[in-house]
């Protein structure tokens, strides 16, 4: 039988997550780009988190940010993007939670978020939120998955397999 139960933390993992958490929310305010291609580096963090803390707790932060974000921006909720960023958390800790970060982890995890999470579900959120065809939106969208997306995997790896994000991770014995 599988378990099913939240991890416990303790106080040093708690402190950790609540600081990458609040990170995320700075990050998440700044982007890279022009309007077609634009980016932010939070991806990044909801790797960290996925990797350091698993499933559950990465789940857990990446609605928690979602919504406090949207609440700090005064944007309109939508709960289609909570569940996206909570399926995004939950593919990079299936493929990296307890696994040594590999170039295959590390694509299979990004390749998959940029299909199924970014191109197909946010289209369709969008499409629902704004009444706007999926079919119209779906191949720019796309295309811009196409060209984020091998960015994202060299700069997943490259954070993931830092000596400095190695040496924080046996200093928080994570």
């Amino acid at each position: 039988m599988a378990n099913t139960r939240l991890p416990k933390l303790d106080t040093l993992s708690v402190v950790t997550m609540g600081l990458l958490m609040a990170l995320q929310l700075v990050i998440s305010r700044f982007s890279v780009g022009n309007t077609f291609i634009k980016f932010s580096f939070t991806f990044l963090i909801v790797a960290l988190i996925a990797k350091w803390y698993g499933p559950w707790w990465g789940m857990m932060t990446a609605a928690v940010v979602d919504v406090v974000g949207t609440l700090m921006t005064g944007g309109p909720f939508f709960l289609g993007f909570t569940l996206s960023a909570v399926l995004g958390s939950l593919i990079y800790a299936l493929f990296l939670y307890q696994q040594p970060v590999t170039w295959w982890r590390v694509i299979g995890a990004s390749v998959l978020i940029s299909l199924v999470v970014n191109a197909i579900l946010n289209t369709l959120w969008v499409t629902i939120m704004y009444k706007t065809p999926f079919w119209g939106l779906f191949p720019v969208r796309a295309l811009k998955q196409l060209i984020t997306t091998p960015i994202q995997i060299v700069l997943v790896y490259l954070v993931l397999k830092s000596h400095t994000i190695q040496m924080i991770q046996e200093r928080l014995k994570i």
